[in-house]
């Protein structure tokens, strides 16, 4: 995909081109700011904390005055000078604004140069559009008269001097109608005042502008033919709120601004792509391109101006980006270089953690094939011996387990002995293992690769993984290149690459600093990753010739639909970036250097993946996530399970799920306005963490499991968490070779609970369960073991301590010991005196119900042959035996 791919055609002024070059209008009428020109900052306010600097640096405001206090004077002192006016109306010069600033603050002897130094920074941080340039020259060439309509506080001379540019050369012929001219605004008549001027009817008008009063209802209701180029669309606002840019002038000044670049226009021109885009429907595909579009865009363009920079300073002259991102990757970075005139080119080339992973192994012991098989998630000894290159002949010890899923250290490590066991197996495992290197190395030489020692990987990031493995299979295959990384962001993982000596950099984040913005990134980063793949299956290996071989595309059509939109928008956003380099002549500040520019999208992506909007979630909560690593498991990026929790979690719950729980919880949560309101305050500072907590002293919900050796082990524990519904939620994890019973604490101390519902899903029989195994009915509670606490009817349940629990028989219900698994349950609580004084709750349900809910548990797990047994076992410890 090419930069002219993802650019679109301005569709709103589609119409306008077409009067102009028919000549279907008298005079074509624009509004000057955020039409004609546009500023370099997020809010036209957020000018005066640049100029407030610059007095102060020039001696001209007081030391003690920051940026925010000077912008505040500033706004308010135009305030009071429409106000001061009286009969000679609210219309007033910007000399008459800096008469209403403190005289004993800014001396009025020095007016004319507080004013000038005002003008100059407007200058200095106003640009032209290059779309409404297009359409003066255009209207030039046709002789359509061009006139302006303005409310400003600008005079003739300064207008003239601030539109004295190059682009608008065609303006040279306009005429200037300027609300302080005229004592009065668009709104209240100057329009009319063009009308009249002109001797025009209001139909023969076109008027181009932004604000949705001023330059669109007015002219509107008189009859004008209006464009509206509105600078801020509602979902974009949304946008820049979360990431701290309110829309109010009055709203706290951005401290990311630069004070040579604002925010290097990247407000202004995410606006102005998605307005030429066209108009916002709330398709899936459309989301994902405004996502691509307005997050994604300027991060990529950010991040490939950086890599180009970063080679073209070292002298790299190509770079290498690893498919399945180097598709998309390497035509960023091109596209930015060839702007920016650097002898630069990126090229993709195949690699994955998975084939770089086996290609680098290089020790044939029970430990090091253990520690490779632990890497991935979920694999099948079936998959595993695929991955190795072995038949399940040669491996006859594993024969009758290929389906068992490697999901806990026992059955990673006997595997490891199996298939290292023998000579034989070593030599096979050491052939598979060379012969996968010498396909990935013919691959690296047929594409040119290791043509120089320089082998500069370019890549989203997070842990180096790939550029380390690479390195290890060059250093066995005697090759002298060392790999370095230019990445997005790399968390502490990447420190294993330091340590191995290898040049690793991370443009928003390096080596897990900042430590937000690491965290934020590599904590859900599917959906970015995602977003940048190309629409492939990944690899799985080179076949003899170096080729690769890719493995099945397990996304949707719906998904990869929506995954190109997203890269159609971040090409968008760089072909607009991108006009405006080259439209400066080489002026244009560059997103590679600045610390401030860093800030600002680290800011955006941060802040869209902490607060992603309903309708991002509504899309990329559907996508799936695929392994990667020789299992051919795929995960849905926001689980069905995690769904139905939904009532019950607490922000301080989202904090505690894992990466297989949810690759984005803060995308959960915006399902939920409730939960993403709560989320949003915890995170903002507004509320204290023991809001979402019982009083008094914290407990938790705490796991343990019998094993097949009757013997007791810990499976961790979560804090017990109160959410806004009065709700709870706990999930803990398991893992054991053979698994036969789960006891629960759930409330951790003494309470009245009630238990909606449990569920237990994972392997048995070391194979996935077909179906999860839940407990939600009082028939279900009725057939449990209960130690330390009393079953009292219904789901309600009273715990007498922290060491009273709930006994899941979960061999029995799966029909096999369980190897791994997840306990998640979803309750409220009742919490109790501590000192066991509390008024006795209500008897515990019937003798007659707990026996006869057990004897079905039983005949559920046993059969009949389980009932007898059970009744024999009573009958012995009546007769004072034992079972």
């Amino acid at each position: 995909m090419t930069e002219a791919e993802g650019k679109r055609t301005h569709a709103l002024l589609e119409d306008v081109h077409r009067i102009v070059a028919d000549r279907s209008c008298a005079v074509l009428s624009f509004d000057v700011f955020d039409t004609i020109l546009w500023r370099r900052v997020p809010r036209p306010a957020d000018v005066f904390g640049i100029l407030g600097s610059r007095l102060r640096a020039a001696g001209l405001a007081p030391s003690w005055m920051t940026d925010a206090t000077f912008r505040r004077m500033r706004i308010e002192a135009e305030v009071t000078a429409r106000k001061d006016r009286g009969d000679l109306g609210p219309e007033v010069s910007l000399f008459d604004i800096w008469r209403a600033m403190p005289s004993a603050t800014f001396d009025r002897g020095l007016l004319d140069k507080l004013v000038e130094a005002e003008v100059e920074v407007e200058r200095e941080f106003t640009v032209v559009d290059l779309d409404m340039a297009e359409v003066i020259r255009e209207a030039d060439r046709n002789d359509v008269r061009i006139v302006l309509v303005s409310d400003t506080y600008f005079t003739e001379e300064q207008l003239a001097y601030l539109l004295d540019r190059p682009e608008l050369d065609g303006l040279r012929k306009a005429t200037v109608f300027r609300s302080h001219q005229h004592g009065t605004d668009k709104t209240n008549g100057l329009f009319e005042i063009v009308f009249n001027e002109l001797n025009l009817a209001p139909e023969q008008i076109v008027h181009i502008g932004d604000n949705e009063v001023a330059d669109i209802e007015v002219p509107a209701e008189l009859g004008v033919r209006v464009v509206h180029y509105r600078r801020v669309d509602q979902p974009l606002a949304v946008v820049l709120e979360r990431e701290g840019e309110p829309a109010d002038p009055f709203g706290p000044y951005a401290p990311h601004l630069d004070e040579q670049n604002g925010d290097f226009g990247i407000t202004s021109l995410r606006a102005k792509v998605l307005q030429a885009h066209g108009a916002d429907t709330e398709s899936g595909r459309d989301t994902a391109w405004r996502f691509g579009a307005a997050v994604l865009g300027p991060v990529m363009t950010g991040f490939a101006e950086w890599v180009a920079w970063r080679a073209h300073e070292s002298g790299t002259r190509v770079l290498w980006c690893p498919m399945r991102e180097g598709e998309l990757l390497s035509t960023l970075v091109n596209n930015a270089a060839r702007e920016r005139g650097w002898n630069v080119e990126a090229k993709p080339v195949w690699l994955s953690r998975h084939v770089t992973s086996v290609a680098a192994l290089d020790r044939f012991d029970a430990d090091s094939v253990h520690e490779f098989i632990r890497r991935s998630y979920k694999l099948s000894i079936r998959e595993l011996l695929s991955v190795l290159h072995l038949r399940a002949g040669e491996v006859p010890s594993l024969a009758n387990e290929l389906d068992t899923v490697v999901d806990n250290g026992d059955i990673a490590e006997r595997v490891g002995i199996a298939l290292t066991e023998s000579p034989h197996l070593q030599n096979r495992l050491k052939a598979t293992v060379t012969a996968a290197r010498e396909r990935l190395i013919r691959h690296l030489r047929d594409v040119g690769a290791l043509d120089s020692a320089d082998l500069t990987l370019v890549d989203l990031g997070w842990g180096g993984t790939i550029q380390r493995q690479l390195a290890q299979v060059l250093k066995v295959a005697d090759i002298d290149i060392k790999p370095a990384g230019l990445y997005l962001a790399t968390d502490d993982r990447s420190s294993r690459a330091y340590l191995a000596g290898l040049r690793a950099e991370g443009y928003l984040a390096q080596a897990g600093h900042p430590i937000d913005i690491a965290a934020t990134i590599v904590r859900s980063p599917e959906v970015l990753e995602q977003c940048v793949n190309a629409l492939c299956g990944s690899l799985v290996g080179f076949a003899e010739d170096g080729s690769p071989v890719l493995g099945r595309v397990t996304e949707s059509i719906t998904q990869n639909a929506e995954r190109l939109a997203a890269q159609e928008g971040m090409l968008a956003f760089q072909s607009m970036w991108n006009s405006y380099v080259r439209a400066s002549g080489g002026t244009w500040a560059d997103l590679a250097r600045p610390q401030a520019a860093k800030d600002r999208l680290a800011n955006i992506v941060v802040s869209a993946l902490k607060a992603p909007t309903p309708g991002e979630a509504a899309v990329f909560g559907n996508w799936a996530h695929e392994d990667n690593f020789g299992s051919t498991m795929v995960t849905k990026v926001v689980p069905d399970d995690l769904v139905a929790a939904l009532p019950y979690l607490s922000p301080l719950d989202l904090d505690d799920l894992g990466m297989r729980d949810s690759f984005w919880p803060a995308l959960l949560a915006s399902s939920d306005t409730g939960l993403a309101a709560a989320s949003k305050a915890l995170t903002a500072g507004q509320l204290d963490r023991s809001v979402f907590e019982p009083s008094g002293e914290p407990f938790e919900t705490a796991l343990h499991y019998r094993t097949g050796a009757d013997e007791w082990e810990s499976g961790g524990s979560r804090r017990v968490r109160i959410n806004r519904n009065g709700l709870s939620f706990a999930r803990l994890d398991f893992e054991h070779h053979d698994i036969i019973d789960l006891s629960l604490s759930i409330p951790g101390r003494p309470a009245i609970v009630r238990v909606d519902w449990i569920e237990v899903k994972g392997n048995a029989g070391r194979r996935p369960l077909a179906e999860p195994l839940r407990w939600e009915t009082p028939e279900d509670f009725a057939g449990l073991t209960y130690s330390g606490c009393r079953w009292l009817g219904g789901n309600m349940v009273e715990f007498g301590g922290p060491d009273s629990v709930m006994v899941l028989r979960v061999a029995g219900r799966a029909g096999a010991p369980m190897s791994s698994g997840q306990v998640t349950v979803a309750f409220a609580l009742l919490p109790q005196s501590l000192s066991n004084l509390s008024a006795r709750p209500p008897s515990a349900a019937s003798r007659v119900a707990r026996i006869s809910g057990r004897l079905r548990e039983e005949y559920r797990a046993r059969g009949a042959t389980g009932v007898a047994a059970g009744a024999a076992r009573v009958a012995i410890r009546r007769l004072g035996g034992t079972s």
